[in-house]
C-alpha cells in the first residue's frame, strides 16, 4: 500500500522514498513508491507532473490502494528515488479545485443550484448545476458572493471520518464509500467529501472569474477561472483592448462606439459593391449573349470567385435558354447550369465524370459545380465538358 503524502500536506513538493515495484506494460513503464505526493487523475482533477529521479512522469493513476507512477523510462536500481512536483501545475490545481468548492457553496446557498459535476480542464474549469437557466443578473450575484468569500479567508483544512461520524455532517452530496471518508472542510461555509488537493485558505484562491454559462442537457453549465488563471484571463484580455484601441486610436471605453461605426461603414460599403457587381454582371452577361458562338455559352475567367461564377450562371440563364459552362482560373473551379430545358442533369453529368479529372463537386440539375487540385485539371475537364456536349465554343 503506497503512503498517500499528498493528504498530510499539498505544499510537499519534494521528498526521497524507496520503489516498492518497477513494470513495464503495454502503454509504458511505472513504478510504485513506498511514499507519494504525487496526486493521481480523480474526481474531476487531473494529476500531478513532476520527476522522479529526474525522469517526467507522465501520468499518475490509482489501482486500489496503489499509486502508480508513469515514466518516460524505469530509474537505475537504487535504495532510494528523489521526487519533485511540478508546483505550478500542483498549486493551479489547488486553487481551481478550492475555488469549485466555495463556487458550488455559494451558488447552492443562492439559488438552490446544486453543483452534478465538475471538470478542471487545462484552460478553464466547470461546474454543471441543477438549475434549466441562470441570468446575467444571477451570475453576477454568485460572482460577488463567490469573490466576497474568498477575501473572508475562510480556513480550508481536511480530515478522514468514519462512517458513522459522516451522518453528523451536513453534506450536499453522502460518499459512495463507507469507511475512511476525507472532508474537506471550508469553515463556516461547508463540508465536502473530497480526495483532491486543496489550499490552505480561501484567499489563497485569489479570485474567482465566471467566464460563461449555457444549457447542458436541462441543466447550467458554468465555466470558471481562479487565481493565475483569472489574472492571465485579465492580462490577455488588456492586451486585446490595447491593440483595438491603437488600432482604433482610442480609449478603451470608446472602442464598442468605434467598432459599430465601423461595421455600419463596412455594411455601407458592402451594399455599394454589391450593387457594383450586380450592374458588371448584367454587362459581362450581355457581352456573353452578344457575342456567342454556337449553343453554348462558355467562358473563362481569370479572377473570379466561385461565388461570382455562379450569381453570373443564374444571371445568364434566367436570360437564355442556353447551358452555361464557366470556369476561374485563380480558384480552378468550373460551374454548369441552365434553366432546365437541356439534357443532360448538371449534377449527373458531374458525378459521372468528375472522378476522370480528380474534381469534386456536385449540384442539382440545373447547376453544378467543381473544384480541382490544379488549373490544369479544372481546364482539362472544362474542356472535356465543351466536347462532348459537341458545342462549338469560343472564348471572349
Amino acid at each position: 500500500m503506497t503512503k498517500k503524502l499528498y493528504y498530510d500536506s499539498t505544499y510537499l513538493t519534494e521528498w526521497q522514498t524507496g520503489v516498492n515495484k518497477t513494470m513495464e506494460r503495454a502503454d509504458g513503464y511505472y513504478v510504485i513508491l513506498e511514499e507519494t505526493a504525487f496526486y493521481p487523475d480523480g474526481g474531476g482533477q487531473p494529476c500531478d507532473e513532476g520527476f522522479i529521479n529526474g525522469i517526467p512522469v507522465l501520468d499518475v493513476i490509482s489501482e486500489g490502494d496503489e499509486i502508480l507512477h508513469k515514466l518516460a523510462r524505469l530509474p537505475e536500481e537504487t535504495e532510494v528515488v528523489n521526487c519533485q512536483i511540478n508546483w505550478t501545475r500542483r498549486f493551479d490545481h489547488m486553487q481551481q479545485h478550492s475555488g469549485q468548492h466555495l463556487l458550488s457553496a455559494v451558488c447552492r446557498d443562492l439559488y438552490q443550484a446544486i453543483t452534478l459535476s465538475f471538470h478542471l480542464g487545462t484552460d478553464s474549469a466547470t461546474i454543471d448545476v441543477e438549475q434549466p437557466e441562470l441570468s446575467a443578473d444571477q451570475l453576477t450575484c454568485i460572482e460577488n458572493e463567490v469573490n466576497r468569500q474568498i477575501y473572508l479567508n475562510h480556513n480550508i483544512i481536511s480530515y478522514f471520518v468514519t462512517g458513522e461520524e459522516v451522518v453528523r455532517l451536513q453534506l450536499v452530496k453522502q460518499p459512495k464509500v463507507t469507511e475512511n471518508i476525507r472532508i474537506v472542510e471550508i469553515k463556516d461555509v461547508e463540508y465536502n467529501a473530497c480526495g483532491g488537493t486543496h489550499v490552505s485558505s480561501t484567499g489563497e484562491i485569489g479570485m474567482i472569474k465566471l467566464m460563461k454559462a449555457d444549457k447542458q442537457k436541462g441543466n447550467t453549465r458554468i465555466y470558471f477561472k481562479c487565481g493565475y488563471r483569472a489574472l492571465e484571463e485579465f492580462n490577455e484580455s488588456m492586451r486585446i483592448l490595447g491593440t483595438l484601441s491603437a488600432k482604433f486610436n482610442t480609449g478603451k471605453d470608446e472602442i464598442i462606439d468605434r467598432v459599430e461605426k465601423w461595421e455600419n461603414e463596412q455594411r455601407q460599403l458592402q451594399a455599394e459593391l454589391a450593387s457594383l457587381k450586380e450592374n458588371n454582371d448584367s454587362y459581362v452577361a450581355q457581352e456573353l449573349l452578344s457575342n456567342r458562338k454556337g449553343s453554348l455559352l462558355a467562358h473563362i475567367f481569370e479572377d473570379k470567385s466561385l461565388k461570382d461564377l455562379q450569381n453570373l450562371a443564374v444571371k445568364l440563364t434566367a436570360d437564355s435558354d442556353l447551358p452555361v459552362l464557366l470556369a476561374t482560373a485563380t480558384e480552378n473551379k468550373v460551374v454548369f447550369a441552365h434553366n432546365g430545358s437541356f439534357d443532360p442533369s448538371c449534377g449527373a453529368f458531374f458525378k459521372a465524370n468528375l472522378g476522370s479529372f480528380n474534381g469534386k463537386g456536385g449540384g442539382s440539375d440545373k447547376m453544378a459545380q467543381a473544384g480541382f487540385p490544379t488549373w490544369e485539371d479544372a481546364f482539362t475537364f472544362y474542356e472535356f465538358t465543351r466536347e462532348t456536349l459537341n458545342i462549338t465554343h469560343s472564348e471572349h
